[in-house]
């Protein structure tokens, strides 16, 4: 028997949240910091030594020894490096145990090793980490103990952003600057600022960690490099919000207690399409902690996941032929007195500010639809987008019937006087209750869908920081902001004016409103007659970020500088080639070592049996088919092999950078596929009990 869990006591009990604030620390002192949160500024130096004090004391209460700066470097998961709270002894060999505001404040880790893209040479070695305090402290509880968790942004000597969570920090600022004008002709005086939400719902796969572990593809590339479909893939749609099994149970159990320990909102669990497959989903909260909470959601479903003798794969294809994972970001943005900018009302063509708010957002995403789409590429996201299972590489916004008849009456008539209704949903049966139903379906096929108050962006890959895309979506939607006050805050007449605006945008970004199937190949041919961008590859999409259009966006706000982003094209052409190199390496590993070997043991047991069958006088048609259909394969595996090998040589030898990238994708994946196929007919012929490692059945079905 569980113990009966007190959700409400446990939730943020490892967090230094504002109430223990309140709590621990002086009026005074705690006015300062809600004001800095709130307002931005820097703490006194007297202020922070009393912050420091009250965190280190909450800390070492909960047996903490340790504390750590919490970053997100480039590589795009965390970094921490640990130090304890011990100071040299006093006179009498005391121990004192203490944390200073300058080391709450500020740390200063080794940059050299971590992605820079040129902006830090090997020799610059000095970085720093700066306290984040709009983002709340937490503890840590791993093998090394419960350790204090400061969330921190990453920058160089020089001052470039070397991390995810400073730009995405610009990036809200710019926005809510920009959107607060907006608000203000509307006569809204009381909001102070407007604040990017986000809920990253998170899909991930469980494996047996036993069976993980005999897979160098799984150990080395995060996903299954070889693999025959099983007999049963997920074509009967049983998996899909299934019952949960029992192990699987008591993970998600698990996850949950440490998710909510550290003030982290999982909501949601259940069973997705693929076999073996599954989503946790937190709810809404600030753009900010939302990144910060769903980095520890993946590290907390690696950890509790290893403690259930399982493995989690966050890979956005970790198995071909099933659905892989994605990761939804539901965005909407919202003031600080409550109002939310997405929620168009009981009657959404008589809200005048939702309408321009609404043709803004048309506006940023038809204008930076490439710069949109890079934001969720990846080296995993490539195997996803576009596959009959995810969005496509082509951004559309799916806007539902009802607003979708809303825009297209503002751009014929300038008006919109007629509002589809949702109707009344009738079962038919007498103990269901009729209920009203919405006025617009979901379109799980669109990559950026309005759903009722906001937006689900979702192309993001699983295993990516969802830092990237928010900064993108912030900046880009705080640029269409100020183009549109730019224009109406000198207006004579605002009423005309705005209503003139709303139409010339809708009119002139309607081709970036798609409802239909984004799956069908007919939409292909659809975008391109429309101008629709349609970049099919990570590496395709990373110029995206270097165009002029790009860097006036970026830096007329604040967001990256050029040499910023130029060195993100330079380290995300890196993490490719790098990437695709450890996968190309591993596949002839496995190749070689295992498969080959395997087979060639199978093939002579199979000679064996020719010769003795033929001294027995029998039939030896079937056995001798066998060893001709295995060894034709086992020549084209060979032949691969050594082709992949070759050109991995040629790749790995040219220079670092674009050129390099294209040529992983364009050659040495090529080369990849074709060593895949005969390797996985070759599983389908030769006897279980000789291949070498787990199939796809074991890992996905022996849960």
């Amino acid at each position: 028997m569980r113990e009966e869990l007190n959700v409400e006591e446990l939730f943020a009990s490892k967090v230094f949240t504002l109430g223990k604030m309140k709590e621990r620390l002086p009026k005074s002192t705690y006015k300062e910091v809600k004001k800095i949160m709130d307002q931005g500024g820097e703490l006194s130096p007297a202020t922070a030594d009393v912050v420091a004090t009250a965190m280190k004391d909450w800390a070492i209460e909960n047996g903490a020894t340790h504390y750590t700066h919490w970053f997100q470097p480039l590589t795009g998961i965390t970094a921490e490096k640990h130090d304890a709270f011990v100071t040299h002894p006093d006179e009498d060999g005391r121990m004192i145990m203490e944390f200073s505001g300058k080391e709450l404040i500020k740390g200063e880790p080794d940059a050299s090793s971590f992605p820079s893209g040129g902006l830090r040479a090997t020799f610059e070695a000095r970085g720093y980490t700066t306290w984040d305090i709009t983002s709340p402290a937490f503890i840590k509880e791993t093998a090394t103990g419960p350790t204090l968790c400061i969330p921190t942004a990453f920058c160089s000597y020089k001052g470039e952003a070397l991390d995810k969570k400073t730009p995405l920090l610009r990036s809200m600022e710019a926005l809510s600057k920009q959107a607060i004008r907006i608000v203000r002709l509307f006569g809204n005086t009381e909001a102070t600022k407007v604040l990017p939400s986000v809920g990253a719902e998170q899909e991930y796969f469980l494996v047996d960690s036993a069976k993980a572990l005999q897979r160098e593809d799984i150990i080395f590339a995060g996903r299954t490099l070889f693999g025959a479909p099983a007999p049963k893939g997920q074509e009967m749609d049983d998996h899909y919000f299934g019952v949960i099994r029992e192990r699987i149970g008591g993970f998600m159990h698990d996850v949950n207690i440490e998710l909510w320990k550290l003030g982290v909102t999982s909501k949601t669990q259940h069973n997705e399409a693929a076999p073996a497959q599954h989503e946790v989903a937190p709810i809404y909260e600030s753009a900010n902690v939302a990144v910060d909470h769903n980095q520890l959601v993946m590290e907390t479903l690696k950890r509790v996941a290893g403690k259930h003798g399982l493995r989690c794969m966050l890979h956005e294809k970790p198995f071909a032929g099933v659905n892989g994972s994605g990761k939804h970001n539901n965005w909407s943005i919202t003031t600080d007195n409550g109002v939310n900018l997405l929620e168009p009302g009981q009657t959404p063509n008589e809200n005048i500010q939702f309408l321009l708010v609404l043709a803004c957002i048309m506006k940023a995403v038809d204008t930076h639809a490439d710069l949109l789409r890079q934001s969720a590429s990846n080296v995993g996201n490539d195997h996803r987008l576009g596959g009959y299972e995810a969005p496509p590489a082509i951004i559309s916004i799916f806007l539902g019937e009802q607003l979708e008849d809303v825009v297209a009456q503002l751009v014929e008539t300038g008006k919109a006087d007629n509002l589809k209704e949702g109707g009344v949903l009738r079962t038919g049966v007498s103990t269901l209750p009729d209920f009203v139903k919405d006025a617009t379906d979901r379109n799980r096929t669109s990559p950026f869908a309005f759903t009722g108050n906001k937006f689900e962006f979702r192309m993001v890959g699983s295993e990516d920081s969802i830092g990237s895309p928010n900064t993108t979506l912030n900046a880009i939607v705080a640029e269409a902001f100020c183009e549109a006050a730019d224009r109406l805050e000198g207006a004579e007449d605002f009423d005309m004016a705005v209503h003139d605006l709303i139409k010339e945008y809708m009119t002139e970004h309607q081709r970036i409103i798609f409802n239909g199937n984004g799956y069908a190949r007919e939409w292909e041919e659809e975008a391109a007659r429309r101008g629709l961008p349609n970049i099919p590859s990570m590496v395709a999409a990373v110029d995206t970020l270097t165009t002029p259009k790009a860097i006036h966006l970026f830096e007329k706000f604040g967001i990256f500088t050029e040499a910023e982003l130029r060195s993100r094209a330079e380290v995300l052409y890196e993490t490719y080639a790098k990437t695709i190199n450890i996968e190309a390496l591993t596949m002839v590993d496995m190749a070689n070592k295992q498969i080959i070997p395997a087979v060639m043991k199978y093939s002579k047991s199979l000679a064996d049996a020719v010769i003795a069958i033929t001294e027995a006088g029998g039939d030896t048609y079937v056995p001798v088919r066998m060893l001709q259909q295995i060894t034709q394969k086992l020549t084209e595996m060979e032949k691969a092999s050594e082709a992949l090998l070759n050109v991995e040589k040629k790749a790995s030898a040219m220079e670092r950078g674009k050129e390099q990238a294209f040529c992983y994708h364009d050659e040495v994946m090529v080369a990849m596929t074709a060593l895949r196929k005969p390797a996985d007919e070759l599983e389908k012929l030769v006897d279980k009990k000789y291949w070498p490692f787990p199939t796809y059945a074991d890992l996905l079905f022996e849960v």
